[in-house]
């Protein structure tokens, strides 16, 4: 990983530290019943990854923290973290079936179909999404903070949103898309969820109109960098770097930024989307630093 400011860097990591934790606690024991079940959704959610979602809940609710009720805000700002890392683990068990992507590596560690078997993939796949949404319905804050939460993560995760983008990535294997095809396919697989993560640290901490419109903008330009990185990364990082399957894209004919664009246009791209991500923030002021040194982390990581 490329070098970031030494308060930001302690920052990310007591930001993946700490939502590791709550996960540990919120999600069921390995030993409960159903224990095959709760054991597999433990494995595919704890110790590993690097918390890119849950570290932007925590920054765009740095970003627009206000003067309420700060213990009831870190509360539902832990449990709207938790949830996009639940819904984001769901979508990799999945994409990882033999009916999706067929990987068998995931966090430097065999995927859940691979550890367990299919049918307990697909059950842990299942039962992470609900309670993702059961933890913001729990959120401390006003009830309709809440229903706008929950409708955001819902859409997000839905056919205009995650599973959208990834039913249209399994229809374009070996086909050629425009460039605004690809971006269609990417902003719903993957940036609608960098997306929610961001408005949902904005809607926990009671952001105004004009701070939702600064993130929105923010987000959209992190939501895409992030998949054109990822393009990048698949062509010139190894597995043991990535944690998974290195050039698997090309070798199952996917599009990609690279393959539209090549590698130096596409490396171009992710600079300038980094610094649209900086400019959205101006609006936010010295709260956002957070924010923009994250619009950094994605772009310049290197696995």
């Amino acid at each position: 990983m490329k070098s970031f400011s030494p308060d930001f860097a302690q920052w990310i990591r007591a930001r993946a530290d700490h939502v590791e934790h709550v996960l540990d606690e919120l999600l069921p024991a390995a030993d409960q019943a159903p224990a095959r079940l709760h054991e597999a959704m433990r494995y595919s959610v704890l110790g590993g990854g690097k918390r890119v979602r849950a570290a932007l809940v925590y920054a765009a609710g740095q970003a627009c923290a206000g003067s309420g009720n700060g213990v009831a805000v870190e509360a539902s700002l832990d449990r709207a973290a938790a949830a996009v890392e639940l819904i984001h683990a769901y979508s990799l068990v999945h994409d990882d079936l033999p009916c999706m992507d067929d990987d068998t590596l995931r966090r430097g560690r065999p995927t859940t179909h691979v550890q367990y078997d299919e049918a307990t993939a697909m059950l842990v796949g299942d039962a992470l999404q609900p309670l993702a949404f059961e933890l913001l319905g729990d959120m401390p804050i006003a009830p309709a903070l809440v229903v706008q939460a929950v409708q955001v993560l819902a859409r997000a995760s839905g056919s205009a949103g995650m599973a959208g983008g990834q039913a249209i990535d399994l229809d374009s294997v070996g086909r050629t898309l425009s460039r605004d095809e690809l971006q269609t396919m990417h902003m719903r697989k993957t940036g609608a969820l960098l997306g929610a993560s961001v408005a949902l640290g904005g809607i926990v901490a009671g952001a105004s109109s004009l701070q939702r419109r600064a993130l929105d903008d923010y987000a959209q330009a992190v939501g895409l960098a992030f998949q054109v990185v990822d393009d990048i990364l698949d062509v010139t990082a190894d597995t043991a770097s990535l944690g998974k399957t290195a050039g698997k894209d090309a070798a199952d004919g996917k599009p990609t930024y690279v393959s539209l664009l090549g590698l130096d246009s596409a490396r171009v791209l992710a600079g300038e989307l980094r610094d649209a991500a900086h400019q959205a923030l101006a609006p936010l002021g010295e709260p956002a630093a957070c924010l923009a040194e994250m619009a950094d982390f994605i772009v310049l990581r290197d696995r």
